[in-house]
């Protein structure tokens, strides 16, 4: 997932063969690789290349029909390159793995609301889930030893821009992996049936035996969960961009290279929004009109800021062309959509928070037009309905850009973490196809999220099958292959 300009010069491949006990390698002779005073080069050095060492002679007899000077050769192919052991790949494992947890969690997220079910699919979905959690358990423990056992690349992770723009996956992952914790709890403990209900308090019922208790309790998790998320993500936004905008000149990302990646340090603040519809049911009246509010505002502050940036990709994509990484561009699917479905999962709560709120409250919340409260619920209702499809079609239009991108053809056909972007964000736009669908009350919409459905976990598998391949053939989790080179 590095720059466009990396792919145009690529960089080379640092580490050195260890030789024999006479310090010489062997060098494939179908490879572009050379000897420098006798030590092991992975590329094949130019006669007028100034970034050469000083006392470094080539030895290579075919310069003259090398490229212009200072043009790099293709990197020698990862397979024929020296094995180097597990321990020191961990070294290049990044954050943008987590872009792996975040669809995997994206898949069953859909499994378990697509509208069109058969017996057993929630079970599927729950697996999936399961099988989530495992994937994030293993790639936290992976980052944490690369942290421990290379202590400078703690630093360089938040500091160098390629690397630094995928942190907020991490909390992109938390925020899939609490939704799923909603979604499968409302399916397999509370039947169906997770909506906060004003009973009362009875003295007949003890808590071993009143399924409300357990519904409280998991209610009281996720409203603490919501609010420590949002000032969390909140305060990491501001951070990681400053750190991008203080960085230092010559590592700082270029206009020339804008992609939608760089809307990803605000993402997560986006996801409260989502939270907020997925939990606000749990919650009581007077609790969940505070989560809505708050979600409603930080979904505003995340589409503003993604709007602002993708100005400046539409102008990067006019003056200089497709990125050489064309699965990025469905990255720009995701702050359109997820607004879309976020709003109109918090708008569909109200009608139940308006009836069951003081009516001082709603007052205060409706600016004195609390008369009817219903039917100021439901306009309200009908209001988010139309601006998550006027969402939708922005959505709708970034993401047939980045169909016609892809097919149009990728400059670099191999395997990059950045494949997974052809899923998450378009997570965001099947649940917003579904939420509209179910609000117009429109069967032909819910089949096509249905369908929508069918297409992710297809491609999540197919990317997942290549992910676990680029590992076992090198070409990802290796020296200059991934976000940190």
């Amino acid at each position: 997932m590095a720059t466009d300009v990396q792919h145009h010069h690529p960089a080379p491949t640092y580490e050195s063969a260890r030789g024999t006990a006479g310090g010489h390698q062997s060098v494939p002779s179908n490879s572009t690789a050379t000897t420098v005073n006798g030590s092991f080069v992975p590329f094949k050095l130019e006669a007028n290349d100034t970034t050469t060492p000083p006392s470094a002679a080539d030895t290579d007899t075919d310069d003259a029909n090398l490229p212009e000077p200072r043009q790099l050769l293709e990197r020698i192919p990862t397979v024929l390159q020296p094995s180097i052991p597990w321990r020191k790949r961990l070294m290049h494992f990044t954050f943008a793995w987590y872009t792996v947890t975040l669809s995997t969690s994206g898949v069953s997220l859909v499994l378990a609301i697509t509208p069109h079910r058969f017996r057993g699919l929630s079970t599927i979905g729950l697996v999936i889930f399961l099988l989530d959690l495992l994937f994030f358990l293993v790639i936290t423990t992976s980052i944490t030893l690369r942290f421990v056992l290379y202590k400078s690349t703690f630093r360089r992770a938040f500091t160098r821009p390629h690397e630094a723009l995928f942190v907020p996956t991490f909390f992109l992952s938390i925020a899939a992996i609490l939704c799923n914790v909603a979604e499968y709890a409302r399916i397999f403990l509370f039947d169906d049936d997770i909506s906060y209900r004003f009973h009362g308090t009875s003295s007949s019922s003890s808590d071993d035996d009143d399924p409300r208790a357990s519904l409280t309790s998991f209610a009281t998790f996720l409203c603490v969960a919501f609010w420590f998320f949002s000032g969390l993500t909140f305060l990491a936004s501001v951070i990681q961009y400053h750190l991008l905008f203080t960085v230092k000149a010559e590592r700082r990302l270029s206009l020339t290279t804008v992609t939608p990646a760089w809307v990803l340090p605000i993402f997560p603040v986006m996801l409260i929004g989502t939270l907020a519809g997925s939990f606000s049911r749990t919650q009581s009246p007077s609790s969940a009109i505070g989560m809505i509010c708050a979600g409603f505002a930080a979904q505003g502050l995340g589409l503003l800021v993604s709007f602002f940036f993708f100005s400046s990709y539409l102008s990067r994509l006019m003056a200089f062309g497709l990125p050489a990484q064309r699965a990025g561009m469905f990255i720009a699917v995701g702050p359109p959509s997820f607004t879309g479905a976020a709003v109109i999962s918090m708008a569909s709560d109200l009608p139940r928070v308006f009836a069951q709120l003081d009516s001082s409250r709603v007052a205060i919340v409706t600016g004195g037009l609390a008369n009817n409260t219903e039917t100021l619920a439901a306009g309200v209702k009908l209001g988010a309905i139309w601006l998550g499809v006027f969402l939708w079609g922005l959505g709708f239009w970034f993401f047939v850009s980045a169909v016609a991108g892809c097919v149009a053809g990728m400059q670099d056909k191999r395997f990059h973490l950045s494949w997974w972007s052809t899923v998450f964000p378009n997570v965001g736009f099947t649940i917003a196809s579904i939420k509209i669908g179910a609000g117009l009350g429109s069967e032909g919409v819910l089949w096509m999220g249905s369908g929508m459905t069918v297409a992710l976990v297809l491609a999540w598998a197919f990317i997942g099958y290549r992910c676990v391949r680029a590992v076992v053939k090198r070409e990802i989790v290796w020296p200059g292959h991934d976000e940190d080179s």
